[in-house]
């Protein structure tokens, strides 16, 4: 299900504003992140209330080491702009995880590719589609 709201240019938090101006309690709401691993990038998809531990990333990964990929190189690598940087779609397919809090949702919102629109579906679909797996990786 599409959820689409006017964004504020002025926003400081994409994910947090999406969940207010939603009316969704920001434990339901993920952003989609781009790490730099020992070997590539993967993705990590986290509550907007929360941030990745790159220790934990990296270890679900198999990885040394993780480090938030620069937000220039993000956006190249998925081919959206920062701040609507969707699981979905991107150009290419990464080893993708996302925080095993999601599964406590029958659904949550991920960006639907564009600041201003997100999309609704079960956790185990987005799952699914992105060949993703479950694990802890949100700290507070």
């Amino acid at each position: 299900m599409a959820h689409e709201y006017q964004h504020d240019p002025n926003a400081i938090s994409f994910g947090l504003e999406a969940a207010e101006k939603l009316g969704i309690e920001p434990d339901r709401v993920f952003k989609t992140l781009i790490a730099a691993m020992d070997e590539g990038y993967a993705v990590a998809i986290v509550p907007v209330n929360k941030q990745v531990s790159l220790k934990a990333l990296a270890k679900t990964l198999g990885s040394k080491k993780a480090v938030m990929a620069d937000p220039a190189r993000a956006a190249r690598m998925s081919g959206y702009v920062v701040g609507g940087i969707s699981p979905l779609g991107q150009k290419k397919v990464l080893p993708t995880v996302i925080d095993e809090s999601a599964q406590l949702f029958e659904t949550i919102l991920v960006s639907g590719g564009r600041r201003g629109f997100d999309i609704e579906l079960s956790p185990n679909d987005l799952a699914q589609l992105l060949s993703a797996k479950f694990a802890e990786i949100a700290t507070n």
